[in-house]
Parts: C-alpha cells; sequence; structure tokens
C-alpha cells in the first residue's frame, strides 16, 4: 500500500466468515484492529439481522467484533431516509434488522399511506405483503431497497434476495427502486462517517468484485479483493475495473494493520 492507512472497511461474509466458521487468518486481523486501536467496521448487505445479532454469530465463529463496529444495509438505509425526509413514514417488508434500524432512526412503521416502501431481506416473504407494497407505490409511495443482491447463500444452495424480490415490484408497478447497499458509494460514505474516518486514509477489503471493489472504487478508497470467498483470480478479468490490490485472505494483511 502506498497510502498512509487509518481506518478499515472489511466485508463480513467471504472475508471474515463463511456459513458460520471463521475464515483463516480472520480472528488475527480483528485482533489486530482492536489491539492497534485502528477504527474499522464490518460491512454486511444483510439487512436481516440486528448489529447486536451479528456480533453474537460473529463471537460464535470465535470472532471478537462488538456491535458498534457492524453497519448493516438497513442502518444505511435508515440513515439514507433520515437524512432524505426525517421522522418519516415507511412500510416494511423485512425482518428485526430493518425494523429495528428505522424505528431507532425515529420512523413510524405503518401500511397507512406511508412515505417509502422499504423493501429489506427475508426468509418469509409473503404474497400479501409484496401486494400491499405493490398498491402503496402505485399509490405514491417512494421504493428503496436495502440493497440489490438477487440471491443469498444458504447450506442448501442459493436463496431469492431482495433484488429478486425488488424485481417482480418493479415489473408490476414500473417502479425501479433506489438501492442503499453496496455497491451504492452511499453506504459507504455512511460508514466512514460513522468512524470519522477519510477515504483517502481508508482500506475496503471485500471479495466481490461487483459489490465491495467497485463500491471501494468509487468512494475513493484503496481496495484488497480477498480470494477467500466468491470470486476467483482470473474472475477479475472479466471486470472493467481492477481492486488496488489481490491477496488469498486477510491473514495476509495482519501484519499491516
Amino acid at each position: 500500500m502506498t497510502r498512509e492507512i487509518r481506518s478499515w472497511l472489511s466485508d463480513m461474509d467471504g472475508v471474515l466468515v463463511h456459513e458460520g466458521t471463521a475464515l483463516p487468518g480472520a480472528a488475527e486481523f480483528v485482533t489486530a484492529l482492536r489491539d492497534a486501536e485502528r477504527p474499522f467496521l464490518v460491512l454486511t448487505n444483510n439487512s436481516i439481522f440486528t448489529p447486536r445479532d451479528l456480533a453474537a454469530r460473529l463471537r460464535t465463529s470465535g470472532l471478537d467484533v462488538p456491535e458498534h463496529a457492524i453497519w448493516t444495509s438497513a442502518l444505511a438505509t435508515a440513515q439514507f431516509l433520515t437524512d432524505q425526509m426525517p421522522g418519516g413514514s415507511a412500510y416494511t417488508i423485512g425482518e428485526a434488522g430493518l425494523t429495528t434500524a428505522l424505528y431507532e432512526a425515529g420512523y413510524t412503521l405503518t401500511s397507512s399511506s406511508p412515505d417509502f416502501v422499504v423493501l429489506g431481506e427475508t426468509r418469509t416473504y409473503s404474497f400479501e405483503a409484496i401486494t400491499q407494497a405493490i398498491r402503496l407505490i402505485q399509490g405514491g409511495a417512494r421504493f428503496i431497497a436495502t440493497n440489490p443482491d438477487v440471491t443469498g447463500p444458504s447450506a442448501d444452495g442459493d436463496l431469492p434476495a431482495t433484488g429478486a424480490v425488488a424485481a417482480m415490484i418493479s415489473a408490476a408497478t414500473g417502479r425501479q427502486p433506489y438501492f442503499v447497499g453496496k455497491p451504492n458509494p452511499v453506504m459507504m460514505r455512511s460508514a466512514l462517517n460513522r468512524i470519522g474516518a477519510h477515504s483517502e486514509t481508508t482500506v475496503m477489503v471485500g471479495d466481490r468484485m461487483d459489490t465491495d471493489v467497485v463500491a471501494g472504487i468509487e468512494a475513493g478508497l484503496h481496495t484488497v479483493l480477498v480470494l477467500s470467498g466468491s470470486t476467483r483470480r482470473e474472475d477479475v478479468e472479466r471486470f472493467p475495473f481492477r481492486p488496488s490490490e489481490i491477496t488469498d485472505s486477510v491473514a495476509d494483511l495482519v501484519a499491516r494493520v
């Protein structure tokens, strides 16, 4: 790295953990960040869980990440909506991570003439809830989605995710959502603001070119692609942009914290 690095942003799945198991070097990487008192955040597009839930899950994996060091697409969405319309109202499709973030941001959750329809991740998508969202959007509610991911991982294979359900609602309404999560730089800027970091002195570590790396590039960060997740080295050539560097895993970054 040629820049002076003071702060770190890291994706979670594929960088620190995989299906509930810590990846090689992840525990040492987190410990190094905490021991050096480096400002850092663990980022995830998953809007299902609250930071407290995710911190508990990471502890089970052997990673000691405090909840204040976790930034989800749900939190970024709540921050975005607060900036757009403080004290507004929203009809939500999602779980505790999203509803808690909106509630704590001062939003009223309602199905009666909401300002926004906010779509997040859930494992129990309801036809009735989707129908309600479609009618509210047709009635004038603005359409927001926490993240554009069309599939999510599970032990049995891919699951339909926020982006896929958003496409269905868009097909029915003719309205495209505004996606807040990665790769939108909005999520990256909100993360930087949360830890008081500057883009010139911050690294983004991720395992996906189409979300982590491009988001870091567009936010002006130094980007590190790790090969411990979904992207292989040969995949990089398919993209019209490149990370600042490529490494096997976060184990290679421990000594550089």
